[in-house]
């Protein structure tokens, strides 16, 4: 049973929003009583099951519907509950094992709430009978697998890809010509990047922000800042970028799926225009299991990260809503996504990455490295699929001020390990660990800066903003 349902996760079902008839009420019991002990079946009212390699992705504590976030840990098991293997790490090694990896690019859609509690099975059964039931049934025996796999689409994807979404597997490139921002253009011209994170503070005085915002404006490209990281509330990301702004600091708007719903993503991404944020940063986001008590709801999260890039390319290439109505005005932004290069094997993480690519990232962060030279396996697998060409990666790194903060980013932070080589160097620094910290940051910049395929890197100072300026010099890049 474990091989169907590798999460061996317990979670009730989901109910229907309003009153349904008998005939209706009795399928979703039949429907229930065969899914629900087999694969977990939650009832979500748009089953993806024929894409997930017949493992139900519902089973993940986030409900992440395109693909796993980076915080699997190493043996595959979920940050959020340990206890658990992950889903979609299941649901990638099987696929691959069935030769079925390229089904897992498809961006599938978010929940329908209408929808939710109620059969799937009706639909199915439907949409057969458009296709033809003998013409279904006879192509399940047949030996041509290009027929077989037509016959399969026009009954499955029309299911699982509803007309409001339309999702696919295919790269879209940006429908603009011209940067839209002062990052995507230096990405362009092939310059090598230096972006970094400011700390957003947790009262509401922001003379610490500006001092720190003027302290490395002059060194980098871009500052990022983040959304109530490690799930705890600070000033948001929204006002932040609209400080940083104001001081002529080119801003990165991060956006966490965990606090967004579609709707407030729409709106946020539209008003940030009006501030002169032309960055878009789309992350999954900590859970709130990570952060202090008492825990908001965990339940699941509205969007993932995939889904939000589909959603705000559309607004901005096709000027639609996701709901389909037309905008007079569509936005301007460049958008960018998070990575963890090492949080998969690195043919199955490019795989995600390609995901991502395709739905419309132009850009990466990655989380916090400290192996540069497991780097390369995964970017030959980007360029293997012809994604390097197609997306600008800053490579995320942290200058360590001591072997405490590194314990605590090995340990706590999900998505990141030290190996025990620098571990072991800033446990013997002692009191020197600071300078240690910066000569590690200084070693790994030096090994990645003429890898191909890294456009720079994103210096995240984790609140020590006065050493931006010094790596910079230091490493050489104030020229880039």
């Amino acid at each position: 049973m474990s091989g169907i349902k590798p999460a061996r996760r317990w979670q009730p079902r989901f109910y229907p929003f309003h009153r349904e008839s008998f005939g209706k009420r009795f399928r979703e019991k039949i429907e229930i009583m065969v899914k629900g002990p087999v694969w977990g079946c939650r009832m979500c009212g748009n089953c993806l099951l024929q894409e997930t390699a017949f493992i139900c992705c519902m089973e993940c504590p986030k409900g992440l519907r395109n693909g796993p976030c980076g915080g699997v840990t190493p043996d595959g098991h979920c940050y959020v509950d340990p206890t658990r293997r992950c889903v979609w790490h299941a649901i990638y090694f099987r696929a691959r094992k069935i030769g079925r990896e390229d089904t897992l690019l498809e961006v599938l859609p978010p929940l329908d709430w209408s929808r939710v509690g109620t059969e799937t099975w009706a639909d199915v059964f439907s949409q057969i009978g458009r296709t033809g039931t003998g013409k279904f049934f006879r192509s399940l025996f047949s030996s041509d697998k290009e027929l077989k796999k037509q016959v399969w689409d026009s009954v499955f994807r029309t299911v699982r890809q509803p007309v409001w979404w339309n999702g696919d597997s295919e790269y879209h490139a940006a429908a603009y010509r011209e940067p839209v921002s002062e990052l995507e253009k230096n990405l362009r011209e092939g310059r090598f990047v230096v972006a970094t994170e400011v700390t957003p503070p947790q009262s509401a005085d922001s003379g610490k922000l500006k001092n720190d915002i003027e302290l490395v404006r002059p060194y980098v490209k871009a500052i990022n800042f983040t959304d109530a990281s490690s799930a705890i509330p600070k000033m948001s990301a929204l006002a932040c970028c609209k400080v940083a702004v104001d001081l002529n600091a080119e801003p990165v708007f991060q956006i966490a799926a965990r606090d967004t719903t579609r709707i407030s993503l729409q709106s946020d991404a539209i008003g940030a225009g009006q501030f002169g944020i032309r960055n878009i940063l789309c992350v999954t986001g900590d859970s709130p299991v990570v952060g202090p008590p008492p825990a908001s709801d965990m339940n699941i999260n509205d969007l993932d990260s995939v889904q939000m890039l589909w959603i705000l390319r559309r607004m901005r290439d096709e000027g639609i809503y996701l709901d389909g109505r037309k905008m007079k005005h569509p936005p301007s932004y460049f958008l960018g996504a998070a990575t963890t290069p090492f949080a998969l094997d690195p043919e199955l993480q490019a795989i995600r990455d390609q995901k991502k690519v395709n739905a419309g990232a132009q850009f990466f962060q990655t989380n916090i490295i400290f192996e540069p030279e497991r780097l390369d396996p995964w970017l030959e697998q980007l360029d293997r699929r012809n994604v390097l060409g197609k997306v600008s990666i800053l490579v995320g790194l942290v200058p360590l001020k001591s072997y405490k903060a590194a314990l605590y980013l090995h340990e706590k932070v999900p998505g990141v390990y030290l190996p025990k080589k620098i571990l072991s160097r800033m446990e013997r620094a002692g009191d020197g660990a600071r300078e240690e910290g910066i000569a590690i940051t200084l070693e790994m910049i030096a090994s990645i800066k003429h890898k191909k395929g890294i456009s720079g890197i994103h210096l995240m100072s984790l609140g020590w903003e006065e050493v931006v300026g010094r790596i910079v010099r230091e490493a050489g890049l104030d020229q880039a």
